[in-house]
């Protein structure tokens, strides 16, 4: 008996020991297969052990395949193969460029617990057979092209905790039986077509924590369930077409801490159990029909940071009880029909920077005291029934970019402090008031003011002259005051349309047609003499050019004339023996090789008029070919004979180099090899270098200022850094010399080749003793003289800043000893805000780019932090531009970081405190 249990025993076990072995061979073949199909990086080296490969977590004992992540390999291809891998846990496809169906196999993957394929661009259908997939936990399908409806197949998916299928093309409803998963935290389906009402089970047997339902079709009301069990941390429903009242069960909740409801039809008043909201952060309910008075019980959310109540029917004074909110950064008013004072107990509020009651039916004063208010930026309070003068102490206000007062009752004259506010940028309106008097000339020392609106006043005299230090000045309207005299001779006055002067019956000069009788003015005296000077100059150059041309003309002939002996004593044939000879050279792409004659290569090296830039490692060259192909020749400086020596090394690093895969990267297409001189072949980009954009095309008179396509590019370097920092590439020199433009302005990360040619850090050259350009070399370099991760991603920073500020890495006008990195950071010890960081021209075009240009600064504050430790990875970090002009800083494992969040104040981290209260408050997606 004992022998026949122990015989058993034994065949089970060989049973399973054969099951075992029989699940890994399966599991190798499948994995090579997919490797075959992907290309994966690091895959199949050395005929290694699978369970070692990058991304691959096998179970115990080196068993079946249980967790495959596929993350931001930028791998595309068919992924069906995947679905034999029957031991997976876990599997991740984001942030790759997949297309195609989802592939309805993976339903078979019955052990999932967790699947991501957001990030690609899969098409057609939700597979119903996902429905199959018991033991799910997570699914994320969001950010592809996914099109239809939610099938009713995934109602099977019981133990599903968060599910996120936003940014598709989804329509049909939300399944009512979304809202029977019990175990059901999380629930985004933002930015899709869908339509209907939000089911009005959902969260009512569920621990909802985070809803996210913007920008689709959905009507009806806001379901009273999702506040039913009281643990709902985020609500967005904005740009919706929900109707009726807010429930007052949102009270319910007091740990939710982001309301976004807004662009909605919502009726009835806020209900005041929003007081017992505690973790409240923001609330916006703009753009709906809510009406009554401004709950007062808003004052007990002390962590309010926006209040955002915009564009409905509020009527009623402002309640002062909002003068607690200490943490209070916006708070946005316009629209309604409030009346009464702007009470003084808002100017408690001292984190507010932006104040807006603009289109209201506001009476009282202005507050003296207004600059109470420290961080004040933008101080909207225009289209009211305000009265009185305004106070002198507006001067106070050093931190303003934007004041507007327009459409009072405002009487008195214009404070000449107003001049006192240095960074008022965006605009200045005083325009329909009753405004006397003669506008103060400290007005001309706002040089970075963009608007100037004082039209429909009583204001007299002369336009001052000194307004010429208006230097950002585009918008200006004086009409229909009592201005008399001539309009001074300044560029964006005679710019402006005459509607911008008019009405003022004493006005003369361009650009009104009326001339001024008066021809002894002095700007009128000033303008004859400037006239007369010019004529002078130009007479006296064109003779001096005259001269000069004949010169160069005789010299030019004598030379011609020595050059035609020089050939005929046979000196081309002297050139032509001494032709050097080539020891090695191959073109990569099997298309261009009849196109590329390496001889015309090394000849067009030895000219400098074919010289296009010179870097730190490599001086690149114009190269024609006799077909007509153009190419840029990369001739390596200094380059060790030790390299040429092991030349077939070098031939296979390039290869390998040439067949990186990504949109960012330049890849080599060949290369020439003579004596020591090393040549590598790339495409010709027209379009030059980011530094020649930046540099040189902004000082041209045709240059018209583009943001997003300065962000575009900044997108593309770091897409192109994570992806070399994925295949363990550390590049050499990150700076704009080395960042091509093809011809659609794309940017492509040049210089690879050195990382793996040439690396100062480990002795492999001579080259230089320095690894990298002066002002992108970070400070850690100094005494470790090793090449990190880090490192680049402060070079990255400064290419941010670089783009942000236009300004060169090394200028002597930062001072002694300080870059462009701490000319930056040391802004608040000059007591300059943000907005004096970045380039006028950009920043002021439009109010959605400067939130976008604030943003990235914060990016380029965390890659320049001085700590390396403290930066963050290239790996983890993605530039997108989303919806509203948001910038958003994707970390894939912790997107909470602060500096990262737009809606979140940075704290006291030291890289964020330059910018701490910058957050945008603009309507967008929060993203998780």
């Amino acid at each position: 008996m004992n022998f026949l249990l122990w015989l058993c025993l034994l065949l089970v076990g060989f049973l399973s020991e054969s099951q075992f072995v029989a699940a890994q061979l399966q599991d190798q073949a499948t994995l090579s297969a997919i490797n075959e199909e992907l290309s994966v990086p690091g895959w199949g080296v050395n005929n290694s052990d699978y369970c070692t490969w990058p991304g691959i977590t096998c179970g115990s004992n080196h068993s079946v395949v249980m967790k495959l992540d596929l993350s931001r390999r930028e791998l595309r291809g068919n992924v069906t193969l995947i679905s034999e891998l029957k031991g997976l846990e876990w599997l991740d496809l984001s942030y790759n460029s997949f297309h195609g169906s989802i592939p309805s196999a993976f339903g078979n993957l019955s052990e999932l617990e967790f699947l991501d394929l957001s990030l690609n661009k899969f098409e057609g259908s939700i597979p119903p057979e996902l429905g199959g997939l018991r033991n799910l936990r997570s699914l994320n399908l969001s950010n592809n092209m996914l099109t239809g409806e939610i099938p009713d197949e995934l109602k099977g998916i019981k133990k599903l905790q968060d599910f996120h299928i936003s940014s598709n093309r989804l329509s049909g409803s939300i399944p009512f039986w979304v809202g029977n998963l019990t175990n059901l935290r999380v629930f985004t389906a933002y930015e899709n077509n869908l339509g209907g009402k939000i089911p009005d089970n959902l969260g009512s047997v569920s621990e909802l924590q985070l809803l996210n339902l913007h920008s689709n079709r959905l009507d009806g009301l806001i379901p009273k369930s999702i506040f039913a069990l009281g643990k709902l941390e985020v609500l967005i429903l904005t740009q919706n077409k929900l109707t009726g009242d807010i429930p007052e069960d949102i009270g319910n909740c007091t740990g939710l801490s982001s309301i976004r409801i807004g662009n909605n039809a919502l009726i009835g008043t806020i209900p005041r159990a929003v007081g017992n909201i505690s973790s409240l952060t923001y609330f916006e309910a703009d753009d709906n029909n809510l009406s009554g008075e401004i709950v007062s019980e808003f004052s007990q959310c002390s962590n309010l940071t926006l209040l955002n109540l915009a564009s409905n029917g509020f009527t009623g004074m402002i309640p002062r009880e909002l003068g607690q909110l200490m943490n209070l950064q916006e708070l946005i008013l316009s629209g309604n029909s409030l009346f009464g004072d702007i009470p003084e107990t808002i100017l408690g509020c001292k984190n507010l920077n932006k104040l807006d009651l603009s289109n209201n039916r506001i009476n009282g004063t202005i507050p003296v005291d207004i600059c109470n208010m420290s961080r004040l930026q933008y101080l909207l309070l225009g289209q009211n029934s305000i009265r009185g003068e305004i106070p002198h102490q507006i001067g106070s206000c050093g931190k303003l970019l934007e004041l507007q007062m327009g459409s009072n009752y405002l009487t008195g004259t214009i404070p000449p402090e107003i001049g006192h506010i240095k960074n008022l940028q965006i605009a200045l309106n005083l325009s329909f008031n009753h405004l006397h008097g003669a506008l103060p000339v400290e007005l001309g020392k706002l040089d970075k003011l963009v608007s100037l609106d004082v039209s429909n006043n009583q204001l007299s005299g002369n336009i001052p002259s000194a307004l010429k230090g208006m230097l950002s000045l585009i918008e200006v309207n004086f009409s229909n005051n009592l201005f008399t005299g001539p309009v001074p001779i300044f560029v964006p006055f005679q710019k402006s349309p005459n509607s911008s002067f008019v009405g003022n019956k004493g006005l003369c000069g361009e650009p009104l047609n009326s001339l001024c009788g008066n021809s002894n003015s002095p700007d009128h005296q000033n303008h004859h003499k400037v006239s007369y000077r010019i004529i002078l100059a130009v007479i006296g150059s064109g003779l001096t050019v005259f001269v000069s041309v004949t010169i160069v003309v005789l010299l030019f002939m004598m030379r011609e004339k020595q050059e035609r002996t020089a050939k005929a004593a046979g000196v081309e044939e002297d050139v032509a023996n001494n032709r050097p000879t080539i020891i090695a050279g191959n073109v990569f792409v099997e298309n261009l090789r009849q196109a590329i004659d390496l001889e015309a290569v090394v000849k067009a090296t030895m000219k400098d008029s074919n010289k296009l830039i010179s870097g730190t490692f490599s001086t690149v060259y114009k190269a024609v070919m006799p077909s007509g192909l153009i190419l840029a020749v990369k001739r390596l400086k200094s380059m060790d004979r030790t390299i040429i020596h092991h030349q077939h090394k070098m031939i296979r690093e390039l290869e390998r180099l040439s067949k990186l895969c990504h949109d960012n990267l330049e890849r080599p297409i060949g290369f020439v090899i003579y004596e020591d001189v090393a040549l590598l072949l790339h495409q010709y980009l027209p379009n030059g270098t980011l530094a020649q954009l930046l540099h040189e095309s902004t000082k041209q008179p045709d240059y018209e200022p583009d943001w997003p396509a300065r962000l575009s590019i900044a997108i593309g370097v770091a897409e192109g850094l994570a992806f070399l920092h994925q295949v363990a590439i550390i590049h050499l020199d990150i700076s704009s010399v080395n960042v091509l433009l093809d011809a659609n302005y794309r940017p492509l990360v040049g210089e690879i080749e050195i990382s793996k040619l040439l690396d100062p850090s480990k002795g492999t050259a001579s080259i230089s003793a320095v690894a990298g350009s002066f002002g992108y070399i970070p400070p850690e370099y100094a005494y470790t003289m090793q090449v990190t991760a880090p490192g680049n991603v402060y070079s990255f920073g400064v290419v941010l800043l670089e783009i942000l500020t236009t300004r060169l890495p090394v200028d002597d006008a930062f001072g002694e000893g300080v870059d462009l990195v701490k000319w930056v950071h040391n802004a608040p010890v000059r007591g300059e805000t943000p907005e004096q960081i970045l380039d006028a021209k950009l920043s002021t075009v439009s109010f959605g780019w400067r939130k976008e240009m604030l943003a990235a600064l914060k990016v380029a504050l965390l890659c320049t932090d001085y700590t390396s430790a403290k930066r963050p990875k290239m790996k983890q970090m993605r530039l997108h531009s989303r919806i509203n002009h948001q910038l958003v800083l994707r970390q894939k494992h912790y997107c909470e970081i602060a500096a990262c969040n737009l809606y979140v104040k940075t704290g006291t981290e030291r890289s964020g405190e330059f910018i701490e209260g910058e957050a945008s408050s603009e309507k967008g997606p929060v993203t998780y």
